[in-house]
């Protein structure tokens, strides 16, 4: 398999922009490590192979004749739940879907920004879990090792940066789905502000927990794919005002106080944090006071914000579900999801919604004395493919509580967080750490990620090419 191309998505554009090569090579090149990697990441559930060629060659036409825009000519991936027009959004699953007839309106500003988009990339059935398996595709494995996962459910996305398919990718985060992929990956990943990227023609899409946004290798990137896929669409719910977020990565933080959270949510998993994962948090949290700020521990004040989240997840999942055109295709805990989602919705949604203001007010209680909540992304390193193959859909929830219990929280309250590598476990399976805040924080988060950027260079550390497996990973 060939190498990555480890240039940046800031870094393809000014080439492009200065003529030091073409959109049709930057495309082909990365359409070629995609079949490439076909086999050994399988990151991708549709390639555009003759539209992205073609895009890139009117892309090439509008440079000649000194057109600008932010990405003209880059080539980049979404996830697949969003819509781009004449290819099917399967989310995950099985069965056949009808080709979206018009993009959804984060690729319709990403193309008017001037990307091209080479496909979609894999997601876990109604991006669920985290991991990015299924029989609908097989497994989506880690490129820093095959044998793991790199999350989910944005893990296709995160594989295909991380392995320098592309220069960066749009993901989605309704529980963590960015910022989790991103942690196992060695990849920054930007949860915005709810409504920051239009989620249309989904509104509020499961009850106000999922949100689109960008991963990357750098900050810099993640921000400058931030300003151009941000802003809303006129029949969107939540309408938050634009950020400068590639002016917040340039700019200095000052100095911060900076909570560190070790305790997460009640869950009844009673997780904790993995040796290794306290030990790279420790590291980014000495990083932090040794370029000036105030660190110390604190407990935010959760409450039972996790019932609030099962509601609102599994009806949302239920809604998802219920437009499936074959139901019978769908996983057993996709099904178990639906039945719970059903007997959850309603009354118990609006009233878990009603609760948002409290639990603003309760968690926000933290940012009267404190920036910046930091906290481990994950409990736990990236799991082998397969760990949770055969798992019912009570212990595959219990599985991933006990792994993953740090990064919904904020999905629940719809506020910014940012993930940044924290570090490699002695096996070499990338960590990482989130950077939280209030409403409207991401220019804060982004200028903090980019301060610890400049000092950690997390960026200079790559995975090792894939070896090819003697058979495919997926369909």
């Amino acid at each position: 398999m060939s190498t990555g191309d480890f240039s940046g998505l800031a870094e393809q554009a000014r080439k492009l922009r200065e003529g030091r090569t073409t959109s049709v090579e930057l495309v082909r090149a990365a359409l070629g490590r995609i079949e490439a990697g076909r086999h050994t990441l399988n990151a991708f559930r549709h390639i555009r192979t003759e539209a992205a060629l073609a895009e890139a060659e009117r892309a090439d036409l509008r440079l000649a004749a000194g057109e600008a825009a932010p990405l003209l000519g880059v080539p980049l991936a979404v996830k697949d739940d969003t819509d781009v027009a004449g290819l099917p959004t399967h989310f995950g699953c099985r069965g056949e879907h009808a080709p979206a007839v018009a993009d959804g309106e984060a690729v319709r500003r990403l193309r008017a920004a001037g990307a091209v988009i080479v496909g979609k990339t894999n997601s876990c059935e109604f991006g669920q879990w985290p991991f990015t398996e299924g029989p609908a595709f097989g497994a989506t494995r880690n490129p820093w090792s095959g044998d793991h996962t790199p999350g989910g459910s944005s893990g296709g996305s995160a594989a295909a940066v991380a392995a320098g398919m592309v220069p960066a990718a749009l993901g989605s985060d309704g529980g963590g789905s960015i910022r989790i992929p991103a942690a196992w990956t060695h990849l920054v990943g930007i949860k915005p502000q709810r409504g920051r990227v239009s989620l249309h023609p989904h509104s509020d899409a499961f009850h106000g927990l999922t949100v689109n946004g960008p991963l990357a290798r750098t900050v810099a990137d993640a921000a400058l794919l931030l300003d151009a896929v941000q802003g809303s669409h006129p029949q969107d719910p939540h309408r938050p005002d634009a950020v400068d977020a590639s002016a917040a990565a340039r700019r200095e933080p000052g100095r911060l106080r900076i909570a560190l959270a070790w305790r997460p949510p009640f869950t009844l998993s009673r997780a904790r944090p993995h040796p290794e994962v306290r030990r790279s948090v420790t590291g980014l949290a000495e990083a932090l006071a040794r370029l000036g700020h105030d660190v110390e521990e604190a407990r935010p004040r959760y409450g039972l914000i996790g019932l609030g989240f099962v509601a609102r997840g599994t009806a949302g999942v239920a809604e998802f579900a219920a437009r499936h055109p074959e139901p019978e295709l769908l996983d057993p805990r996709t099904r178990a999801a639906l039945r719970n989602g059903r007997l959850l919705g309603g009354p118990i949604v609006r009233a878990a919604r009603a609760r948002e203001a409290h639990q603003h007010r309760r968690v926000g209680a933290l940012f009267d004395t404190y920036d910046v909540l930091l906290t481990p992304t994950t409990a736990a390193p990236p799991p082998r493919i397969g760990t949770f193959d055969g798992l019912s859909a009570w212990r595959t929830n219990a599985v991933m509580a006990a792994a993953c219990p740090y990064a919904w929280p904020w999905n629940v309250l719809g506020w910014p967080g940012v993930n940044v590598p924290a570090g490699l476990t002695s096996d070499g399976l990338p960590v990482g750490a989130q950077l939280l805040g209030p409403e409207g924080a991401e220019g804060l988060l982004i200028s903090l990620a980019a301060q610890l950027e400049a000092d950690l260079r997390w960026y200079e550390r790559r995975p090792d090419p894939p070896r090819t497996r003697s058979a495919p990973v997926g369909q």
